[in-house]
């Protein structure tokens, strides 16, 4: 039996995953992207076993070695003292544990990667400069209907729609889950440091993790290990507009004013920084007839435990695997989908925000938990986590 015409909105990492995997099972794939460009904005993402291994299973792996970095381990200090508390094991340890590694990357890198493998498809049309103004479904079919941006409108069926278009999707909006995201007080800002520039300390095959009561920092090297990503967390009650705001650099130097030397010193190099506001919502209902939802349309991780591009590769995957050829079948398995991720993306949202709170933990607080994260090791602080890491589709 042929398979089916399916249509993808959100050409972003969650997107370009479900469309190559689907294509691969013998879909059709409509990809539709609201921007005419792919120029990403610098910024690095962790991509631990439970989605590397699904990429290399996608045949991306030689690509992928060619601009990933993968550190030996975490680092994780006081943002005051710049004492050790503690490490995790990544590296060797990971790779044996679970059988794939632990990488970080420049987001353009993998979406430049992803894009490519879409491109050579010819089961994948990607469709620009289109958003979607309505999302309707029937026993039959579903449609989208799309505008461009001087306003010219085309219907698109298909036999299922999955919406991949972010925290703000409309695909959510039009399964009846209207709620707004909710701004946790938090506002992430982003920077990019060529490796040589960073003070010699920081500047090793490893991720940093300074913990405070007010934020935390989080680097590591990126683009083959040329460079270095940085997050500087920022505890902020009013949010900024958009995911790339311009950041003043003395903004933040004033929020880490008390931090390390080491510390003040990297915050200090870059000259750019962006700026994006940390939103959170429970994940609500992710599908209904022939409409599904995946990655942070379905369910937003806040940043605490790495895990956004993650648990959408891990969407992706899962979707392919489920989804028949015999479109009668769809709604039924969509919703098998959807039913199969939420235990799961619940645990992992549950988790990010916990980890959120022991990040920045009173000082009171801190003291037992850095007495934990010593007594636990490397190899447990990262064996605590198997049930994240180990995840196979299926398994």
């Amino acid at each position: 039996m042929a398979g089916l015409a399916l249509a993808v909105v959100g050409a972003g990492i969650g997107g370009l995953t479900a469309s190559l995997a689907l294509a691969r099972r013998g879909h059709r794939v409509t990809l539709i992207e609201r921007r005419t460009g792919f120029t990403e904005i610098g910024a690095g993402l962790q991509l631990s076993p439970n989605a590397s291994r699904l990429l290399i299973d996608l045949d991306l792996g030689n690509a992928l070695r060619r601009v990933v970095t993968e550190p030996d381990g975490v680092t994780i200090r006081a943002i005051a003292s710049g004492r050790d508390i503690g490490a995790v094991a990544l590296g060797a340890f990971m790779r044996k544990r679970y059988g794939a590694p632990y990488w970080v990357v420049h987001r353009a890198d993998l979406q430049r990667i992803l894009l490519d493998a879409v491109r050579s498809q010819a089961a994948i049309r990607l469709v620009t400069g289109r958003s979607v103004e309505d999302v309707a479904d029937t026993a039959e079919a579903a449609s989208l209907t799309l505008v461009t941006a001087n306003g010219a409108r085309e219907t698109l069926v298909a036999d299922a729609i999955i919406g991949a278009d972010g925290l703000w999707s409309k695909v959510r909006a039009c399964l009846g889950e209207t709620a707004l995201p909710t701004f946790g007080g938090a506002i992430a800002w982003r920077a990019t440091l060529e490796r040589s520039r960073a003070p010699a300390e920081l500047a090793g095959n490893r991720t940093g993790l300074w913990l405070g009561p007010h934020g935390h920092v989080v680097h590591y090297p990126i683009a083959g290990g040329k460079f270095i990503n940085i997050v500087a967390i920022e505890q902020n009650p009013t949010p900024v507009e958009g995911w790339a705001a311009p950041g003043q650099r003395d903004t933040l130097l004033a929020q880490y004013s008390a931090a390390a030397p080491a510390l003040r010193a990297l915050l200090a190099e870059p000259s750019e920084w962006l700026r994006w506001s940390l939103f959170d919502r429970p994940v609500g209902r992710t599908s209904k007839g022939r409409i599904a939802l995946l990655g942070d349309a379905a369910h937003p991780v806040l940043p605490y435990l790495a895990q956004g591009a993650a648990l959408a590769i891990e969407d992706a995957a899962t979707l392919a695997v489920l989804l028949p050829a015999d479109p009668h079948r769809v709604p039924g398995l969509l919703d098998a989908y959807a039913e199969s991720r939420r235990a799961r993306s619940d645990r992992v949202q549950a988790e990010a925000r916990r980890n959120g709170r022991i990040y920045h933990a009173s000082p009171l607080v801190a003291f037992g938990r850095n007495m934990v994260m010593r007594q636990f090791g490397p190899e447990r602080m990262t064996t605590r986590y198997d049930w994240l890491y180990g995840f196979k589709v299926g398994g």
